[in-house]
């Protein structure tokens, strides 16, 4: 980590800034400068400042934000589940995708969840069209499990799917 990047948990205040962040990097056209977006099969918004608010007030979770020179560049949320660590809402300000960052704050999640709440293992969900992004979960020590979930078709607060063969697979990775 170099002296511009520091890392810490979201309070309620960052709530818009991290709904705003979590929307470039997977919806509208300002997702298309990053490689993670979404635009092409997912209209519609990808989260709000309520939903954000929301798991923020968790008491099992919290969001993980780095800021580079005083501003929030990346986040993901976790949450303890028993021995399992859920990883999500995974973003990178488009502009600083591809420079490292997003590994950055996967390190300090992992970090969190062994250290701090001793949990066996990383899961998250990734639409599994997503071939690329998946490879990077890969090269990360990531496994594919092969549980899948349905996308929920219907539920706008997910977005509004432009194709009709979308799903979550779980992905894994064991700790320490």
């Amino acid at each position: 980590m170099t002296p511009e990047h520091i890392f810490r948990s979201g309070t309620l205040a960052d709530a818009s800034v991290i709904a705003a962040l979590v929307e470039s990097a997977y919806r509208g056209d300002a997702s298309r400068a990053g490689w993670t977006t979404e635009a092409d099969f997912l209209h519609g918004r990808r989260t709000d400042t309520v939903e954000i608010e929301e798991l923020l007030g968790s008491d099992n979770g919290r969001f993980v934000l780095l800021e580079r020179d005083g501003m929030v560049a990346a986040s993901c949320y976790i949450e303890r589940q028993g021995p399992v660590c859920y990883f999500g809402m995974f973003s990178v300000h488009p502009p600083f995708q591809g420079t490292g960052i997003g590994r950055l704050v996967m390190a300090e999640a992992e970090r969190i969840a062994l250290q701090e709440w001793s949990c066996e293992r990383v899961e998250m969900t990734v639409i599994d069209i997503r071939d690329e992004l998946i490879a990077w979960y890969e090269r990360r020590g990531y496994a594919r499990t092969g549980r899948t979930k349905p996308f929920p078709y219907g539920d706008d607060r997910f977005g509004l799917p432009q194709r009709d063969d979308l799903r979550f697979e779980y992905l894994v990775k064991a700790l320490g």
